[in-house]
């Protein structure tokens, strides 16, 4: 019976020293963020930053965009309107 409260005890001072740990964690993000915002907006240049880092994003969204949800280009179909557009324009002498 001492044994289960022993552990039970145990359990719970992991649990908070678990929750304090996190909560660290968190405060030491924040504040880390919160000196980077600070530092960005100290710069002479920020709106340019601003323009930068906003036309990346776009980059890098558009690309995830081509990769997860177009459908792959028909490479030979391409090829073949290809062919075709210059057999039509040349008068079907190619």
């Amino acid at each position: 019976m001492a044994d289960t409260a022993r552990s039970g005890s145990r359990l719970d001072e992991q649990a908070v020293l678990l929750a304090a740990g996190l909560a660290d964690l968190a405060v030491s993000a924040i504040s880390s963020a919160v000196g980077t915002v600070q530092g960005m907006l100290r710069r002479s240049d920020g709106p340019e930053l601003a323009q930068d880092a906003q036309q990346d994003l776009m980059a890098r969204g558009r690309l995830a965009l081509d990769r997860y949800a177009a459908a792959p280009v028909p490479h030979l179909e391409v090829l073949a309107q290809h062919v075709l557009a210059q057999r039509a324009a040349s008068g079907g002498d190619v």
